[in-house]
């Protein structure tokens, strides 16, 4: 099986292949824009991002199924929430979708996202490390390391692939 992925982030690439590692897999790595905002600020937006990596990594490449992951946030009465969301794509089916966990993030992270800010860079700086998103995420540093980016996105991976298996029936 040829696997699509519509990202480099070593995160994302990671939860792909811990979860597809049941299947004899071929792993194809793609840098797939999402064609949404650097930061997508809703659920809405988040998803399209994922849709729109994994059917364009299933265009790009030559494989059967594309996989897309997108983190994002959404805006509560509460607060402002991170969001993770991921699709799979087949040829000529409707995507799979799945959404993962969220944690509310603190005030000084939300108001820099809210005056235009993309969480990535925020976190770098919050924490003065780099590349966070490609490690442990926002979702890591506010766990205290309890959940990583990468376990975070296998969870959704585990709906999706859930998903596949009982539409294959």
């Amino acid at each position: 099986m040829k696997i699509m992925i519509g990202s480099k982030n070593p995160a994302k690439i990671k939860a792909v292949q811990d979860i597809f590692h049941k299947y004899d897999a071929e792993y194809t790595t793609l840098d797939i824009p999402s064609g949404v905002n650097d930061q997508p600020f809703s659920d809405e937006e988040t998803i399209k991002g994922a849709i729109n990596r994994a059917y364009g990594a299933l265009e790009a490449g030559d494989g059967e199924i594309g996989v897309g992951l997108e983190g994002g946030v959404q805006k509560t009465e509460y607060g402002l929430f991170l969001c993770n969301w991921g699709a799979l794509a087949e040829k000529g089916k409707p995507p799979i979708i799945a959404g993962g966990a969220r944690i509310l993030l603190p005030d000084a992270i939300a108001e820099k996202l809210a005056a235009g800010e993309e969480l990535g860079p925020v976190m770098d700086a919050f924490t003065n490390k780099n590349d966070i998103r490609k490690k442990e995420g926002a979702i890591g540093i506010f766990t205290d390391g309890e959940i990583s980016r990468s376990e975070m996105f296998s969870h959704v991976m585990k709906l999706l692939i859930g998903q596949y298996e009982y539409r294959k029936k």
